[in-house]
C-alpha cells in the first residue's frame, strides 16, 4: 500500500492516507506507519469503517496488546467484551446511555485531564489506537500535547533541574483529584504505583521528551508539594495552544498515537444525551526508557 502522509500541525500530527484497515497490511506498510509516529506522534486514519476484529489485527501489528483489568468494565462490557478492547463510552452493553451516577461513566470523566494511557501500569502504554463508532454532534474532541516540542522548549536552567528525576504514577492519584469514588481494595491492591522518568530519550528518533500526566503523583524523593509544583508547572508549559493539536471526531476516524511523548485529553459534550462510544486497544511498550526503578537504581549506586 503507498502511504500519503499530510501534516496537521506545526509541530506533530499528521493525517494518513493509502491504508485499509479492513485487509492485511504488508511490512512495508507497517514500517511506513511506524516511521510517521516517529515523526509525527499522531496519526489520524479516516474513514476506517471496520470491526473489533480488525481493529484488534492492526494493533498486533505493533507489538503485544494490553489487557483491560479493572473489575468495573468487565463488570459493564461482559456481554461485549474483547479482552484486548477498551470501550470508552457512555453507553451500556445494549446500547443505553449510562445513568449520571453509574461508576464507569464517573470514572470516565477523568480522561478529561491532560494524561498519557497506562503510566501507572506495570508496562506502559506504548501506541493507542483509538476508533470511533458513534460521535456526538458537538464537545466530544480530543486533544493532544507534544510532549517533544515543550521539552526543546524549556530553559536550560529547567532541563538541568529535571534531568535523572523519576515520577511515581497512580490513577487512584487522578482519580482522587477529581473526588470520584474510590477502587476497591482488590483494584487498589492490583494497581501500586509506578516509578517512571519525567525524562527520556526515543531510541527511534533519537528525541527527547517529557513524560508528564495527570497520574503522576510527585517526584520520588522529593518533599511532596515541591514536587507537585514542578509537575504543575511543567503541565502548564506543556499545554501551552502551540503544543497542542485538537481532533474533531467523526464516525470511523482511527487514531494512533505514542504515550511516550504525547499527552491527551477528551473536552466535554452532552455526555446525558448523546451518545459516543470508542473502542481503544493498547499496544505495550517493551523497551526499558520508561524504566524508573532501573533509574532509581542507578542514582543510588
Amino acid at each position: 500500500m503507498a502511504v500519503s502522509v499530510r501534516r496537521l500541525h506545526p509541530l506533530f500530527a499528521a493525517e494518513i492516507d493509502g491504508v485499509d484497515l479492513g485487509k492485511p497490511l504488508d511490512q512495508a506498510t507497517v514500517a511506513d506507519l511506524v516511521a510517521a509516529l516517529d515523526r509525527y506522534a499522531v496519526l489520524v486514519m479516516p474513514k476506517q469503517f471496520v470491526g473489533d476484529e480488525e481493529q484488534l489485527a492492526f494493533g498486533r501489528y505493533f507489538g503485544p496488546l494490553e489487557t483491560a483489568t479493572f473489575s468495573a468494565l468487565k463488570d459493564r462490557d461482559r456481554k461485549r467484551r474483547h479482552g484486548e478492547i477498551n470501550y470508552v463510552s457512555n453507553l451500556d452493553p445494549d446500547g443505553r446511555l449510562l445513568p449520571a451516577d453509574n461508576r464507569v461513566r464517573m470514572y470516565q470523566i477523568a480522561n478529561r485531564l491532560w494524561h498519557t494511557d497506562s503510566s501507572f501500569k506495570p508496562i506502559a502504554g506504548r501506541y493507542s489506537l483509538l476508533h470511533a463508532r458513534v460521535v456526538p454532534a458537538e464537545g466530544g474532541e480530543t486533544e493532544f500535547a507534544d510532549l517533544r516540542a515543550a521539552y526543546d522548549a524549556l530553559p536550560g536552567a529547567m532541563r538541568a533541574k529535571i534531568a535523572g528525576l523519576v515520577a511515581e504514577h497512580s490513577l487512584l492519584h487522578s482519580n482522587r483529584q477529581l473526588g470520584l469514588p474510590d477502587f476497591s481494595a482488590e483494584e487498589q491492591a492490583a494497581m501500586p504505583p509506578e516509578p517512571r522518568p519525567l525524562v527520556h530519550t526515543l531510541t527511534a528518533s533519537g528525541r527527547t521528551t517529557l513524560y508528564l500526566a495527570s497520574h503522576a503523583s510527585h517526584i520520588v524523593g522529593w518533599p511532596v508539594p515541591e514536587g507537585r509544583v514542578l509537575l504543575n508547572d511543567l503541565m502548564e508549559h506543556a499545554t501551552q495552544r502551540e503544543f497542542v493539536y485538537q481532533h474533531r471526531w467523526a464516525a470511523g476516524d482511527l487514531l494512533i498515537w505514542d504515550n511516550r511523548c504525547t499527552m491527551h485529553r477528551v473536552r466535554a459534550y452532552d455526555e446525558k444525551a448523546q451518545r459516543r462510544e470508542l473502542r481503544r486497544v493498547m499496544v505495550q511498550d517493551t523497551s526499558d526508557t520508561l524504566d524508573g526503578r532501573r533509574l532509581l537504581r542507578a542514582s543510588a549506586s
